[in-house]
């Protein structure tokens, strides 16, 4: 075969979606091509698209599974839509076919697209292709049959053999990317090490995946991707509740603190669960408790007893545990409470992206329960975010809510493993030797307003703490009016004053010329930076802030905002952000872009939407 006049395109980033049955594997071949793209010195950003139902009919619409990631250089988004997608079978094709770009590559199972898999997916025709009006480049590849031609003598069932054929697709997109072979197969290898036949096998596959397509170079575009210069060190590819759990282990190093998790396992969220569970290594204590009022009063008893404390949950989590965050707010004890945001109410959409808890962090307990909000906003962020939100909870004694969500918590991005010194050490508020002599309770560090911590069992320090109001200078129970109503004001100051010890807001995008300020908090923040430049290459004068602290604001928010004339802000609720926003800035008035679909913003509709703003104040 003449293959002179293939066609090679060399880009900056690409997008590559994977796409079938919910058992098909689509995730654990998206994250190996993830990983074996960050060695090599890509940037990368994941989404995994996971379907809602359990175990859906195989071949249904209503199952199929999506995993789309972005690699390359200035990657910050899985991207829009893809430049090529595998479709391991005609609901697949059906579902995802609006996410390929124009002049995209569609990769299919064709053993798949019979005429029981065309009716499962409701298609009324035999050409699926012609019916769904596709005209990107196609290849069609036997995956099925050319993975059971090259497991023929290994031994394995018929049902292993197509729990293989994943891999063979992914051997087919590492010829396709120029990705190396040998390091998908040493991750194979590891992934499947206490099961070395199918190690083995899955081996085989992807190098066989990989020679079909370049022994017949397949007669579609290849693709070279470019690579920027990286800071030295040492490279993973991470998910977003990775991340979050090894960002409480390095505040719990840095603290000096044993670490706690006390949590009950609830979609997104239970990889936190997991991973810790795995830390014992590292002195953690996971506990999986019987429900989530346990989870997070297991881990108020160990804040209590002098560990970082923490409890994850979701939506649905959060509000079960509302009481008790503020038993935590009353007795100004340190605890994390990590929320991974997914579509709601109820039950909801359990395996979909939202950030529609905010009101309920901030204001979601009875009385005034004032504590602290973060949000990251990457995958990595996440243990930065995790991290701070400790830091927070030790020094100011009080609870943090870490406000993550489905798209950061189940995404990934290409991570440098930080060092030890680059994060400060925390040093818990003890009651000072000095001050042992006629402690209480509740007597406070002058300027933070934080109560100083006692654990039991010190000499000296014996005390209790509880949900009813206490004195503000014994620690008795009170019901003094005059108390009480100096106790809430102390309590929502030493909140406030969190400001003084965060970092000031930064403005991406900006330029002296930019009159509008695009407005974002947590994880929509690839997606508005990339409509912010965007916007700018299109002439308009748009810059970006994307806030990390929710409660207290960063010191400078005012500031900032008098900078500008316009205001417009982006999130995947109905405006939670942008109510809390205009009631602390009532002098400017707030746009607003509003997504809940269960999905991510994309950086188009976000681009199309601002125009809009933009047009209409002209």
């Amino acid at each position: 075969m003449d293959n002179t006049n293939q066609r090679v395109k060399t880009l900056d980033k690409v997008a590559v979606r994977f796409s079938g049955d919910s058992g098909d594997g689509m995730q654990l071949a998206g994250n190996i091509f993830t990983n074996v793209s960050a060695g090599l010195g890509n940037s990368v950003s994941t989404f995994p698209d996971y379907p809602a139902e359990i175990r859906a009919p195989q071949g249904s619409l209503g199952g199929v599974s999506g995993f789309q990631v972005s690699i390359g250089i200035g990657v910050h988004t899985p991207g829009d839509k893809c430049d090529v997608l595998v479709a391991m079978n005609p609901a697949a094709l059906k579902q995802n076919v609006k996410f390929l770009k124009p002049g995209g590559v569609i990769i299919i199972d064709a053993d798949s697209f019979t005429e029981e898999g065309l009716r499962k997916a409701r298609f009324t025709t035999d050409d699926p292709i012609a019916e769904l009006g596709i005209t990107a480049q196609v290849l069609e590849v036997p995956v099925t049959s050319m993975t059971r031609a090259a497991l023929t003598d290994s031994g394995m069932d018929n049902k292993a053999i197509l729990k293989c054929r994943n891999i063979f697709a992914l051997g087919l997109i590492c010829w396709l990317f120029d990705r190396p072979v040998e390091s998908a197969i040493a991750m194979i290898r590891k992934k499947f090490a206490k099961k070395p036949a199918i190690a083995e096998a899955n081996s085989t596959v992807i190098s066989a995946g990989y020679d079909y397509g370049h022994n017949i170079h397949a007669g579609v575009s290849t693709y070279k991707i470019e690579t920027e210069p990286i800071k030295p060190g040492v490279y993973t590819d991470v998910k977003g509740n990775e991340a979050t759990a090894w960002g409480l282990i390095m505040a719990a190093e840095k603290s000096g603190l044993p670490l706690f998790l006390g949590s009950y396992p609830i979609t997104p969220a239970t990889d936190i669960l997991h991973e810790l569970a795995k830390r014992k290594d590292l002195g953690v204590k996971a506990c999986q408790m019987e429900d989530e009022i346990a989870g997070v009063c297991s881990a108020i008893g160990a804040s209590f007893a002098g560990n970082l404390a923490a409890t994850s949950t979701s939506g649905p989590g959060l509000a079960l545990k509302g009481e008790a965050i503020g038993l935590a707010v009353m007795a100004e004890l340190p605890l994390v409470v990590i929320d991974v945001q997914r579509g709601g109410p109820s039950t909801g959409l359990p395996t979909k992206t939202e950030q529609t808890d905010l009101a309920q962090a901030l204001y979601g307990r009875n009385g005034e329960s004032p504590l602290a909000v973060v949000a990251p906003v990457s995958p990595t962020d996440c243990f930065n975010m995790a991290f701070e939100a400790s830091r927070i909870a030790i020094r100011h004694m009080t609870p943090v809510i870490l406000l993550s969500d489905a798209f950061i918590g189940n995404g990934s991005s290409a991570w440098r493993i930080p060092e030890a010194d680059e994060y400060p050490a925390i040093d818990p508020r003890f009651v000072p030797a000095d001050l042992r002599e006629g402690w209480t309770p509740y007597m406070r560090d002058e300027a933070s307003l934080s109560r100083y911590w006692a654990i039991p069992g010190t000499p000296g320090l014996m005390h209790r703490l509880g949900g009813l109001e206490k004195n503000m200078q014994t620690g008795a129970i009170s019901t003094d009016p005059a108390n009480h109503a100096k106790m809430v004001e102390i309590r929502r100051e030493k909140i406030a004053r969190i400001a003084d010890d965060i970092p000031m807001q930064e403005v991406k995008c900006d330029s002296p010329e930019a009159d509008t300020l695009l407005i974002g908090w947590g994880g929509t923040y690839g997606h508005l930076y990339d409509a912010a430049e965007e916007l700018n290459r299109q002439g308009k004068k748009v810059a970006l802030a994307q806030f990390r602290y929710i409660n207290p604001l960063p010191a400078n928010t005012g500031e900032i905002f008098s900078r500008y004339k316009r205001f417009i802000v982006a999130e995947l609720n109905t405006g939670q952000f942008a109510d809390y926003l205009q009631a602390r800035f009532p002098q400017y008035e707030f746009h607003r872009i509003n997504k809940v679909e269960g999905q991510p913003f994309m950086v188009e509709e976000v681009v199309d939407k601002v125009n809009q703003i933009l047009s209409k104040a002209q």
